[in-house]
């Protein structure tokens, strides 16, 4: 019996591409943990990577230089760095400092929360791009609304996030992806706009673009095993709304 042959690798565009237009219409995937989550090790993540590679991902979004670095190493996809840096307040890449140690290790794109609330070091957002530029990055502005996001497009940002919609007070807090959020942010600007944040699905995800995004980022409907799996074990646990066989 004749053995298959051997996939094709998967095809790289050439350097004259620019970053828009390698992510318009395209899939960018989460590669993240929470922190004491058994996934969260460097080797784990970046086979997470290639695995989002290997399923069609134009780029992934990763956190912390120490992966950025060994995904730039491993991956030939552009990549979105980020450092998360405490748990409330501004704390996705929340200073120049965290920024330029994203583009040392890397990043294409710094990743940064770019909403109206104040900085930890007293830096603004335009401060940051600033730097990241001169550094020879692109920025990635985390947004919650339509005010942010004119906001960070005026101080120079690359792209406009949807991330942070519903995660800071004065945006809607839903389950479903913040589409509404996209359209108005597609309409009102000419810097492309990312979907980003509970899109859980394939449908979701063609939605977002039909709504007018650039791009989607999905991450916890793929790269989220602990959360999918609870889930699941939520969904079985004894309880009032428990189907039962026979009703």
């Amino acid at each position: 019996m004749t053995p298959p042959p051997p996939p094709s690798p998967t095809p790289t565009l050439s350097a004259s591409v620019s970053l828009a237009d390698r992510l318009k219409g395209r899939l960018i995937v989460s590669c993240q943990a929470p922190p004491g989550d058994p996934m969260r090790h460097t080797d784990t993540l970046v086979r997470m990577t290639l695995a989002a590679r290997s399923g069609g991902a134009a780029a992934v979004r990763v956190n912390d230089p120490e992966v950025v670095a060994a995904t730039v190493a491993a991956v030939d996809l552009p990549v979105i760095g980020l450092w998360k840096d405490g748990d409330s307040g501004v704390f996705i890449t929340p200073t120049v400092r965290h920024a330029l140690a994203l583009v040392e290790a890397g990043a294409a794109v710094v990743a940064a929360d770019a909403t109206a609330r104040p900085r930890p070091d007293g830096s603004t957002f335009a401060e940051l791009v600033e730097a990241v530029h001169a550094a020879g990055a692109q920025v990635m502005a985390d947004v919650s609304t339509l005010g942010e996001g004119r906001a960070a497009a005026a101080q120079g940002a690359d792209l406009i996030g949807t991330t942070l919609s519903g995660y800071v007070p004065g945006s809607p807090v839903q389950s479903a992806p913040d589409l509404a959020l996209v359209t108005d942010l597609a309409g009102a600007l000419d810097t492309p706009v990312i979907a980003e944040g509970r899109i859980a699905t394939p449908e979701q995800a063609a939605r977002a673009l039909a709504a007018g995004a650039h791009g989607v980022v999905v991450g916890t409907a793929i790269t989220a095993p602990t959360a999918l799996t609870r889930l699941f074990a939520d969904a079985l646990a004894p309880g009032p709304d428990r189907i039962r066989p026979g009703t």
